[in-house]
């Protein structure tokens, strides 16, 4: 297992690497001058070089990529063009929202999700198989902006038991948290639903309850380990999504976290910030990938030696 580990770490890292040296040449390559953004209207071409001499963005592309290496290896990112302070302490201050809000939406996945595959596939062809096709259906058909949009309407608009937009409370986070979890869960209670019919379908289950084993023994022993695993990799997958997608959620409920800073970011072309937003996202989606590598081992030891 440890040399498993050990490759799956080496691949990480050039995930990374790969990560780094593509975010800094697609902000080069967008349209826009940060000088520009950033003075007035009315600045003259000599003030313009001059700020763009004071943001650096005036060097050759390999100086430029050379401090940005410098600066990841030694945590400094530099200084926001736009807010003037430090790009990695300013963005760390609105990671936590953002991370709450994708917390609570994969937690919602999970616990809703997974249930209803497994429910789904037992009960296959009835009521509960087809209102979960429906409901998958639904969820993989509206636009996440739309779906947050009509619960603003509903529950905060037409009953007022929730809020529309806010920070701090359980109740600001619930509309947030299911609009961004509801494409998931469509995508995830699919997915665990056909794992699940093809795994109770394997000749060991038949065998398990051939020997009078209890439904719920055959199922949660020796089929859901199985069954999982195809699960756990889309859900791996989803965390990127998720901090994707909590850019749309976060600008339709006014929400506080560093998709919003980073969609104003990218209109400044502020590169100290959006830099660090990227190898932040390329971080957490390698770590949360490595733990999928390594749950496969813990769901089926033999994947190890493959």
């Amino acid at each position: 297992m440890g040399r498993y580990v050990m490759r799956r770490v080496l691949q990480a890292l050039t995930v990374l690497l790969g990560a780094l040296i593509l975010s800094f040449v697609l902000l080069r390559v967008v349209p826009g001058d940060p000088a520009v953004l950033m003075l007035p209207e009315t600045a003259t071409p000599a003030e313009i070089q001059q700020m763009r001499h004071s943001l650096g963005v005036d060097q050759p592309a390999y100086a430029q990529f050379g401090l940005y290496v410098k600066q990841v290896l030694t945590g400094d990112f530099g200084i926001s063009f736009r807010r003037q302070a430090p790009a990695l302490p300013l963005t760390l201050r609105y990671l936590p929202a953002t991370f709450l809000l994708a917390g609570a939406s994969l937690t919602l996945t999970i616990l809703i999700a997974i249930p209803m595959g497994i429910l789904a596939a037992l009960r296959q062809n009835g009521w509960l198989d087809s209102f979960v096709g429906v409901v998958a259906l639904l969820g993989q058909s509206m636009p996440t902006y739309w779906l947050g949009m009509i619960l603003i309407l509903i529950f905060a608009v037409q009953f007022r038991v929730l809020p529309t937009s806010g920070f701090g409370e359980p109740r600001h986070l619930l509309l947030p948290a299911v609009t961004l979890a509801f494409s998931q869960v469509a995508l995830v209670t699919r997915l665990m639903r056909s794992s699940m019919l093809e795994v109770i379908r394997q000749d060991y289950v038949r065998t398990a309850r051939a020997k009078g084993l209890a439904q719920r023994v055959v199922i949660f022993k020796h089929a859901l380990k199985n069954a999982l695993i195809p699960v756990v990799t889309v859900l791996g997958l989803q965390v990127g999504n998720l901090l994707g997608g909590a850019i749309i959620t976060e600008t339709v409920f006014a929400w506080p976290g560093a998709g919003s800073l980073l969609v104003s970011s990218i209109g400044y072309r502020d590169y100290p910030v959006v830099q660090v937003m990227v190898l932040i996202s390329a971080v957490v989606f390698v770590v949360i990938n490595l733990i999928v590598d390594v749950g496969y081992v813990l769901l089926d030891p033999r994947i190890a030696y493959d």
